[in-house]
């Protein structure tokens, strides 16, 4: 029988990660009184350290700054692809009217 995988919230991990970072608990503390495997833990104090530099990570933010960057890059991305497949759309019918033209 497998076990089911357990999946944390953005806000469950970033106050698990402020235990080690701004209460002073250690890895160890903080993963056995929330019933954590430690690796787990130090990769979201990882994490959230990073994101307190400005970092923005690849996986789903801990902080609501990234996660709002995070949201806005994506955002950006797909108006950039909009714009392009606008720019492509153009140029094709235009082209289209120049040879009606001829």
């Amino acid at each position: 029988m497998s076990r089911q995988r357990r999946t944390f919230t953005p806000t469950f991990k970033r106050e698990a990660a402020c235990l080690v970072l701004d209460q002073g608990y250690s890895h160890a503390e903080a993963a056995r009184s929330l019933g954590l495997v430690e690796s787990a833990l130090r990769r979201w104090v990882h994490q959230l350290q990073q994101e307190r530099d400005g970092v923005t990570p690849a996986s789903k933010a801990l902080t609501p700054e990234q996660q709002k960057i995070q949201e806005l890059e994506a955002r950006i991305t797909r108006l950039e692809r909009e714009k392009s497949i606008l720019k492509k759309a153009t140029a094709l019918l235009m082209s289209e009217d120049l040879e009606r033209t001829r």
